[in-house]
């Protein structure tokens, strides 16, 4: 089994989950799903259109930061939106590659839009997300356009984690 700790990152809608548990497989490494690590009280909230404030999430980052502690080798689908979340977790796990899926607005959103049984709802939620998003460089993660079929991002993060 590896020992590699990767946090496929982006928006809602990105394709997190779906490319994270696929890496995880291929990795052969344990997949976690940062929504899973949510509060009742903060999937409400989404559920109702209202976008998580910094507060909101401090206690869903310290979660997040003892599974990197904890695990020795991980995939773990999260949003880290924010350069102070990415760092936080980093901080926890000095070792963990952040691969950014990135994508356009109308993109994501018609992903979005077919969705059933999730509680992230709403345009207004997406654009709150984009507004909230500050991109990582290529300093900080492996950048990977959704612009692709699913096969072929999930190809590409495999190709490119290799020649890291």
């Amino acid at each position: 089994m590896s020992t590699q700790k990767i946090i496929v990152m982006g928006v809602s809608g990105s394709g997190k989950s779906l490319i994270g548990a696929r890496l995880g497989r291929e990795l052969q490494l344990p997949f976690y799903d940062a929504d899973d690590f949510h509060t009742a009280d903060n999937i409400r909230k989404m559920s109702d259109g209202i976008p998580l404030s910094d507060q909101d999430r401090a206690g869903w980052l310290q979660q997040l930061a003892a599974l990197l502690q904890a695990e020795p080798g991980l995939v773990l689908a999260c949003s880290a939106l924010k350069a102070d979340y990415r760092r936080r977790l980093q901080e926890a796990s000095p070792e963990v590659t952040f691969l950014y899926l990135c994508g356009d607005f109308d993109t994501i959103w018609a992903r979005l839009a077919r969705r059933e049984d999730h509680y992230f709802s709403g345009h207004s939620m997406l654009r709150s997300q984009f507004d909230q998003l500050e991109e990582p460089d290529h300093h900080e993660a492996i950048r990977i356009s959704i612009d692709q079929p699913a096969d072929s991002v999930l190809e590409e993060c495999l190709r490119k984690i290799n020649n890291r």
